[in-house]
Order: structure tokens, then sequence, then C-alpha cells
């Protein structure tokens, strides 16, 4: 079976409620992170019914914040993707040879999503508590993306427990930072290191912030999975519209992270072909008067200049007090076959 995250970086673009109810927005938003570079879509599956209670006693609203005003049921209800538009969703990024996926936000979402053959899920921030929606998510043996802002240490801990207890065995962990933009003051991404040191497991950044530069650091942490909200290039309302990229900004989003992960991607330390055509002007070392066939070198007869053209300025120490075994003319650099003339006389 070919891995679902199956590179680095991995960027998932976030449909959300950006949608703004319309079948044909949601289309052209998969239609967008495939034109724009991400490797995968993700919808929200839910219907007010999962998140909350509507006639609910506390007449809890909301107090601050972009949903300043809402009650949670109605909040839900503008934002949902209708579970009846899925299939036709996932059909079209089949299509589209996109990867589409989604966040359940019940057990019933889960089984919901397992008809429709999704193939991996992410709980988000908000529900990673819940332990049995992250056993529930588990036991599909799907790969399971767990972003965890808000949570403490230990939350996380058992709900990685509950993950590989039940079936996980390819399990991301995003650090998150739960607020709508986030500034770059709320980041501590040295969270990324402790996620890989302490759970031994492939991290990546749920990305609330506005343009791509906590990203670009947190891959140089070592993320590998990018999850940003994306809305349509000239989009004026959306409930997630201020933290997300619309249109083009996508376009820089990944190709920021794809330029930065070609300056590290590789952890052998070796030299670009093209910086090595340079090593001319390198030092070799070179006769300054003429040298015969038994002299001895010293600093009277050799010294190191540019161009690279003959024996390192490497090997300048190694044949001090040596016998030269051949004659060099003045001005000329001593030829790299010496070194080996040298070795054989000295075995």
């Amino acid at each position: 079976m070919k891995k679902f995250i199956n590179k680095n970086p991995f960027i998932i673009a976030e449909v959300s409620a950006n949608h703004n109810g319309s079948i044909h927005n949601a289309k052209k938003l998969i239609n967008m992170a495939k034109t724009y570079g991400a490797d995968a879509v993700k919808l929200q599956t839910y219907t007010p019914d999962m998140m909350t209670i509507k006639e609910n006693v506390i007449k809890f609203k909301i107090k601050k914040g972009l949903w300043r005003g809402y009650n949670l049921y109605d909040l839900y209800n503008l934002g949902q993707t209708p579970l009846i538009w899925h299939k036709t969703l996932f059909e079209y990024a089949r299509r589209k040879r996109i990867k589409l996926f989604s966040t359940p936000f019940s057990e019933e979402a889960v089984h919901f999503l397992e008809k429709l053959n999704c193939p991996a899920y992410k709980i988000a921030s908000f529900e990673m508590n819940d332990s049995n929606l992250v056993k529930v998510a588990a036991k599909t043996k799907k790969p399971l993306i767990l972003s965890t802002g808000l949570s403490t240490m230990s939350e996380i801990k058992k709900s990685v427990v509950i993950a590989k207890k039940n079936g996980c065995k390819d399990l991301t962990l995003l650090y998150c930072v739960s607020n709508y933009p986030s500034k770059s003051s709320d980041f501590n991404l040295n969270y990324i290191n402790k996620f890989k040191d302490e759970f031994n497991c492939r991290v990546g950044l749920s990305d609330h912030s506005l343009g791509e530069e906590i990203a670009n650091y947190s891959l140089i942490k070592g993320a590998t999975v990018f999850e940003k909200h994306i809305a349509l290039e000239n989009q004026k309302k959306g409930l997630d519209l201020e933290f997300s990229l619309k249109g083009r900004q996508l376009k820089k989003y990944t190709e920021t992270l794809k330029n930065t992960f070609k300056l590290i991607r590789d952890e052998k330390f070796n030299r670009s072909k093209n910086e090595m055509e340079n090593k001319i002007f390198r030092r070799s070392i070179y006769a300054i008067k003429n040298i015969k066939k038994g002299d001895i070198f010293s600093k009277k007869n050799i010294k190191t200049y540019r161009p690279d053209v003959g024996l390192s300025a490497y090997y300048y120490l190694d044949i001090l007090k040596k016998t030269s075994p051949i004659n060099i003319n003045k001005n000329y650099p001593l030829p790299k076959l010496l070194l080996k003339k040298l070795n054989k006389r000295l075995s």
C-alpha cells in the first residue's frame, strides 16, 4: 500500500468553512489546492448536532475572537460541509488526482467516512482530549494525524498511547497554536524537536499564523507536514478567512517550503557540483626555487599559491623535511603524483 504522507514537505490544504455553503466553491478550492502545489486537501466532517446540543441550557455564546457573538450550534450549522457533499467531493478529488481526507468530529463521523473509504484521519486540537474519538479513528488502522493545540504533554502522551494501542501504525503529531490568527510570539518551535524525541513519530505544523515565516522555521526545526487553511483568490467573506491563504498565496507558501527543503534535505556533508567548480581557486604547493631530486622540502624552496592545479596546500606540512623524489622547476606547482612517490618510498 502506498503511504498517505509520501513527501517532505507534505502540504495539506484545509477547506474548513471557506466554501461558504457552496459545493461549487468547495470544488474550486480542491482544484486550487492541486494547481498551487498542495499534496492533499482536508475537509471537516460534522453536523451541528455532532458538535453541540441545540437546546443548550447554559446558553453559551462566544465572547471574543473571530466568531464573537455566535452560539455554537449556529456557528457549526453555518460552517459545516454537508454530509451529502462528501461523496461528490471525494470523487472530484480523485479525478483531479489529489488526496482528500477529513477531520471527523465524532464517532458517527468516522463511521460515515469509512463508508467513503477515507484514506486518513485528522483529530482536531479541540477534540484531542476526546479519548473515545481517538480510539475509534485509530481502530480504522488508517494514518492518523493528531493536532496538539491547547494540550499538555501528558494529554498528548495519553492520546498517543490510545492511538497506538488501538492499531495506529502511522502517526503524525502536529504542533499547533489554537488561536486565530496566531501571532509569532505565541509559538515555541522547540516543541517540534520535543515531540520527535518524546513520541518517536512524524511531526508537523498546524499553521494558523499569517504568511509562511512560521512554517519555514518549523521545517528547519524538523517539521515535515504542514496544514494550512485556504480560500479563493478574491474571497471577501468566510468564517476562517482571517487566517487562510487566498489563491496564489498558497502557491507562494508551497514554493517557499519546497525551496527551503532543498537547502536542508541532505544530512550528508557534501558540496554541490556548481560549488566544486571553484575549487581551482584554492591553493597548491609551488616551487619557489629549482628543486633537484634529493633536495629536502623546506620553507625556502616551497610555498602555497593559487590556483590549485598541483599538489594541494593541504599536504604542505606533510611534505616539509621530506626528500624530493623528482626535479621541479622554479614557479611550477608540485605535481599530484609526488605524494604517491613519497608514500611509496616511506612504505
